[in-house]
């Protein structure tokens, strides 16, 4: 007997909740990627490199709360000095500390030991130094208290 999954039941039932922000550093600068409504557990952050990088580009992501500190989710790692063509793509490793994994075409997607607690606040991309390329991020959550919500800012 063949058995048809519905993909996005799939998703939903092993990542949780998708949302999408694209992005395209036209300066150096902080942008709000996404903004947070309520404690969620984020199960994975993903970009896709939409345009070409090629300058020297350091960039990282953060978690800025409403109320609290805000906390690197990745290592500061610079995408251009060696290109990073489009196609390609950013995942993180769930550790402030560790830089940002970039591949051709597939990288690790955080299991849910290494998901990330986020309350009320704003994950957002600093691009400190070069700014060219573009990415489309895309962030799987699932929401802790009821209403909690991750959409693109």
């Amino acid at each position: 007997m063949t058995v048809i999954q519905n993909p996005s039941a799939l998703t939903l039932a092993v990542l949780g909740t998708t949302a999408s922000k694209a992005y395209t550093p036209l300066v150096v600068e902080t942008k709000t990627l996404f903004t947070v409504s309520g404690l969620c557990i984020i199960t994975s952050i993903v970009g896709k490199v939409t345009t070409a990088i090629t300058v020297a580009n350091t960039i990282k992501l953060q978690a800025n709360p409403t109320t609290g500190t805000t906390q690197d989710l990745c290592a500061a790692t610079d995408l251009g000095t060696t290109d990073t063509p489009a196609g390609d793509l950013i995942t993180i490793a769930g550790a402030a500390a560790t830089a940002p994994v970039v591949g051709i075409g597939a990288v690790p997607v955080m299991a849910t030991a290494n998901a990330i607690a986020i309350d009320a606040g704003t994950i957002e991309q600093v691009t400190a130094t070069g700014a060219d390329g573009g990415i489309t991020w895309y962030i799987t959550y699932v929401p802790i208290v009821t209403g909690a919500t991750i959409v693109a800012a």
